[in-house]
């Protein structure tokens, strides 16, 4: 059987050896009083991760002497050790631990979250403890130490069948001053691997396909010790997701050259449940040969006798050092066979490595014999992207952020590969169909649900990389969610809302001044500027696909469909639109767009920005607005507007006093106003936008006057509209997306 982290290994006893502790883990120091676990715990440990239960009766009564408040103390301690492996951190406990039923305690606190447990044992001569105690400005009764002390030679043997991954006996003061400790992280770590990765779905025996899809990826063929191999462009690893036997043609093959690449440290290769199975079948164990196990067996079998001595022992020795699944790229990326939701990832039990084979089971089967799974990934909510294979789909669909990539090779389907970070699919069909599904493929994970996600709206801070933060409350997040509501459009298209654009400054006769408005952005520290036309009407967003599937694949809807478009008056031809932006797709590598742009009265839609596309948010330059927008209204100059702009050298006089002859001229001909806007838009202190709107167009009406209270809030409006753009690129979560909006809609009502 592949083996899950090894629970309860013998005893051992250190002599001045380094001293491996986990991290995250749970270390227990038991000893008598005076034995030195503080003095231990001081020297190797941060006083955050130790948690003393004198500490703690000394929080609880002013005095860590007093025992009526002991039961109170292991009571906070239990707390805090609880607090902190939820948490993900060491923790130490530095009490006695003298009885096995409050070890057991400590032990089955590190199980609930999934972490190890190891032991440190002080077994010290009662003298050195009797001495030390003398020593000591509170000492323990004599007669109570001893007791302790015998109470440890009594349990010390048992110790090591109580559930601790390791137990370290100290038995002499100079093994405990010589004693160096080894954080070590658990095995699925491995955050400072940052890729570039290939990362690989269920492969099933169908070697001939996994050797030309690993060709298109850029793998070059080579032999290493008279064995095939495939070795990867420069920089860039494979990651197999497993099931690499049971079903195709070429099982052991594929085992060979996955192993190979592996051991050549070109390849990550995880377990899946087939080869879990596989693995305990050669190990002799009683297994039901059923699901595509007769071919593995039978092609070990007809491994000449020679060849099956040395296949199978270096067969077992790969398949059981594979760890569950792995988490990389500073904690961006979790790969694993069936999928790994958030609170699992990065941890160690049997718990966390049967849901990375299996799934999410109930224990339960179906109809056909086969287990009855939830689909997590439809509540995943985590950060980090997660890519699995285990159930076959008919393409790889993402949701929440997370994608399977068994599309099913061995039954005639593809077999897939997803590039990371670059997120691309790269498949090669299936040389033809090895075996036939349970179901077919079409209903081997059921569509995105009709409706989205919810969205919770309790109490939250809202942040975004650049600083920008908001105290969501209760009662606000629900506000914020019913005006989104009653825009009347689905969720999943809702990826970005424009900000607010304040008012400049006013100046002698006019209210929003131009010159005003550059004065801002030079003392914000903009040199260079645009001034746009404002277009009258609305302003709000259209979402493209270039085709209609990409609803499907990448908007989570169950029916194509052409895009959509969002607070704007009036009704918007998005085939018309989607039509004009024809050199935008291959330009822009993408296939959907999301735009900013203003509906006029007569029904003319003017594109303002061009915000994002498959894997960027183009939140640069404003002349890549500009260029493409421009090139966007003259495809279709019938229905789409062009914005008229000017440039503006913010240091230069002459072109500052040309600009407002610009916008006086512009207004003068019926133009509402303009809107100025840096040459860079980003996040930071710089505004992004300020409108100057001539008299006539503000007509009688009083202007709230600007101030810094206002920038702000524009400033954090945009920054989180951008944010959730960011988000919605990274395939985060709904959620997690929405909840920028929320904060962006929350602002605008404050």
């Amino acid at each position: 059987m592949i083996p899950a982290p090894s629970r309860g290994r013998e005893t051992a006893v250190i002599d001045g050896l380094t001293l491996g502790i986990p991290d995250p883990g749970l270390v227990v120091l038991i000893g008598p009083a005076g034995c030195g676990k503080s003095t231990l715990a001081a020297r190797h440990f941060r006083s955050t991760e130790v948690i003393s239960s004198d500490a703690c009766r000394a929080m609880v009564s002013d005095d860590e002497t007093d025992l009526s408040a002991t039961p109170a103390a292991f009571e906070l301690l239990g707390l805090l050790l609880d607090k902190r492996l939820e948490h993900y951190r060491l923790a130490v406990v530095d009490a006695t631990n003298l009885r096995a039923e409050h070890r057991q305690l400590l032990v089955q606190t590190a199980r609930r979250h999934h972490l190890d447990a190891v032991a440190v044992v002080l077994d010290v001569p009662l003298e050195l403890c009797e001495k030390r105690n003398r020593e000591r400005l509170r000492q323990v009764p004599a007669r109570a130490l001893e007791a302790q002390w015998r109470d440890l030679r009594q349990s010390v043997a048992g110790i090591h069948s109580e559930g601790f991954r390791e137990v370290h006996v100290l038995c002499t003061q100079e093994q405990i001053e010589g004693l160096r400790l080894q954080r070590t992280p658990l095995p699925p770590w491995r955050l400072e691997e940052r890729g570039p990765f290939d990362i690989i779905g269920d492969v099933h025996g169908c070697c001939d396909e996994l050797e030309e899809l690993l060709a298109r990826l850029g793998y070059r063929a080579e032999q290493r010790d008279g064995e095939p191999v495939l070795s990867p462009p420069p920089g860039r690893r494979a990651i197999f997701l497993g099931d690499l036997v049971d079903r195709g043609p070429r099982i052991l093959d594929t085992v060979r050259l996955v192993r190979r690449m592996t051991c050549e440290g070109w390849a990550l290769c995880l377990p899946g449940n087939h080869d879990d199975k596989f693995c305990r079948k050669l190990l002799g164990h009683r297994v039901k040969i059923a699901h595509g196990l007769d071919r593995s067996v039978a092609e070990v079998e007809a491994l000449p006798p020679p060849v099956r001595e040395r296949w199978v022992p270096r067969a077992l020795e790969f398949l059981q050092s594979l760890v569950s699944h792995y988490v990389l790229d500073e904690g961006s990326l979790v790969v694993a066979h069936a999928g790994m939701k958030e609170s699992l990832q990065g941890r160690s039990s049997r718990r966390v490595r049967d849901f990375a084979l299996y799934g999410d089971t109930t224990g339960e089967t179906d109809e056909l014999g086969l287990p009855v799974r939830r689909d997590w990934a439809l509540r995943y909510r985590g950060r980090a992207t997660v890519v699995y294979g285990h159930t076959p789909v008919l393409r790889a669909r993402w949701v929440n952020g997370t994608i399977n990539i068994d599309t099913g090779c061995v039954f005639g389907g593809r077999l897939t590969a997803l590039r990371y970070p670059e997120m691309e699919l790269v498949s090669v069909p299936a040389r033809r169909v090895h075996a036939q599904p349970a179901r077919p493929l079409s209903s081997a994970r059921p569509d995105s649900p009709a409706m989205p996600p919810e969205i919770p709206v309790g109490r939250r801070v809202v942040q975004t990389p650049g600083g920008k933060r908001i105290l969501l409350r209760e009662e606000e997040a629900r506000a914020a969610l019913e005006t989104l509501r009653r825009l009347g459009v689905d969720p999943r298209w809702q990826i970005y809302l424009p900000a607010r654009v304040p008012p400049a400054r006013s100046r002698a006769d006019l209210p929003e001044h131009p010159l005003e408005a550059l004065e801002t952005l030079r003392a914000q520290g903009v040199r260079r500027a645009v001034f746009e036309e404002l277009h009258p009407g609305s302003r709000g967003v259209v979402v493209l696909c270039r085709e209609d599937s990409e609803a499907v694949d990448r908007f989570g809807f169950s029916e194509p469909r052409p895009g959509c478009a969002y607070r704007l008056a009036g009704p918007v031809d998005v085939d018309r639109l989607r039509a004009a932006a024809g050199p935008l797709w291959g330009e822009l590598r993408t296939d959907w767009l999301c735009l900013e742009c203003a509906l006029g009265i007569d029904g003319g839609l003017a594109p303002l920005y061009v915000l994002a596309s498959e894997g960027a948010v183009h939140a640069g330059d404003i002349a890549f607005h500009l260029y493409h927008t421009t090139r966007l209204a003259a495809r279709d100059p019938g229905y789409l507007r062009p914005t008229r702009y000017r440039w503006v050298d913010l240091y230069d006089q002459r072109s500052r006093e040309e600009a407002f002859c610009w916008w006086q001229e512009l207004t003068a001909s019926g133009v509402p106003g303009c809107v100025v806007q840096p040459r860079e838009l980003r996040h930071g202190s710089v505004q992004p936008a300020l409108q100057c709107r001539s008299p006539e167009h503000l007509g009688e009406a009083p202007t709230p006057a600007s101030s810094p209270r206002e920038y702000s809030r524009a400033l954090r409006q945009f920054a989180f509209g951008l944010e959730a753009l960011e988000r919605f690129v990274a395939r985060e979560p709904l959620p997690r997306v929405q909840e920028c909006l929320l904060a962006q809609v929350a602002l605008q009502a404050d």
